[in-house]
């Protein structure tokens, strides 16, 4: 059994978009309800209030992340706090906000949306590419488990009310081909993919919100291992630490007792696989 411990303790009322930059060896992670978005130096916790919820980063250059936002995608500079609207995000439906997103072996940025109350089928999943945006899936509720294979021609992503994590194929420009197939369907025992990513061995690496723990799937879609968290709502992992084998694991105080201990805490583990660094967004 892998656990995990706290790495930091600042509790988040939903944590999320947990991601290590590779130019800076620096991890940054949100909390969407809490507006906030938060990371740690040599010397001391970061923390930067936003106006709207934040939930999905990607890196643009050493000093620079791309900052997915209820309202648009942002260019954030981590030294000055300075914010730059790179477009607007659904600006058409106020009442939604976005979820779980990641940078694509291209260079590209996927990013999903869903309603502020996760009304049914509000949501959808969209590529931003060199200056565009372009609606890849929707119907879709809660997105998540954005996340894609070692070898770049797989992407996967989840639709957590349904229980399901889907795998698609992608062209060599980064775009879906053909149809999405059912990688693995969690309902059946009851659980909810949140957040997930792939390790260099093509296993996927998906937080089971509601169930203590991230699950290890093989590229079969086989159960093969998981990291016990000390929180009951866990919402993403990601890579990093030296060499990228340390998981870091974001959960959430919504729904939950405040008087649970690790609730809405950020966790970390030592595990027995190696990630990828995240791809720099062109754009």
């Amino acid at each position: 059994m892998i656990r995990a411990r706290i790495h930091d303790e600042r509790r988040c009322t939903l944590g999320e978009g947990p991601f290590w930059h590779p130019d800076r060896a620096q991890f940054f992670w949100c909390d969407i309800t809490g507006k906030r978005l938060l990371s740690v130096d040599a010397s001391r916790p970061l923390e930067w209030k936003w106006d709207e919820s934040i939930s999905a980063l990607g890196w643009i250059d050493h000093d620079t992340l791309m900052v997915a936002g209820a309202s648009a995608l942002w260019q954030f500079d981590i030294d000055t706090g300075d914010r730059t609207r790179i477009l607007d995000l659904e600006a058409d439906k106020p009442g939604n906000r976005s979820n779980d997103g990641r940078a694509d072996p291209l260079g590209g940025f996927w990013i999903g949306t869903m309603g502020r109350e996760a009304e049914p089928g509000a949501g959808a999943i969209y590529r931003y590419f060199r200056g565009e945006l372009r609606k890849l899936f929707e119907d879709i509720t809660i997105p998540n488990a954005i996340c894609f294979a070692p070898g770049g021609d797989t992407a996967y992503f989840a639709d957590t009310a349904r229980g399901a994590i889907w795998k698609q194929h992608i062209d060599r420009a980064g775009w879906p081909s053909g149809r999405a197939e059912l990688f693995v369907d969690l309902s059946i025992a009851g659980l909810a993919p949140d957040g997930a990513v792939c390790d260099t061995d093509g296993n996927v690496w998906v937080a089971e919100w509601g169930a203590w723990r991230v699950a290890c799937h093989g590229p079969d879609g086989r159960f093969r291992a998981a990291v016990e968290i000390d929180a009951a709502h866990v919402t993403c992992p990601a890579f990093g630490g030296p060499d990228l084998r340390q998981l870091f694991v974001t959960t959430a105080l919504q729904g939950r007792e405040p008087a649970e201990p690790g609730a809405g805490c950020t966790w970390v583990a030592d595990v027995p696989a190696r990630g990828k660094p995240e791809t720099r967004i062109i754009l």
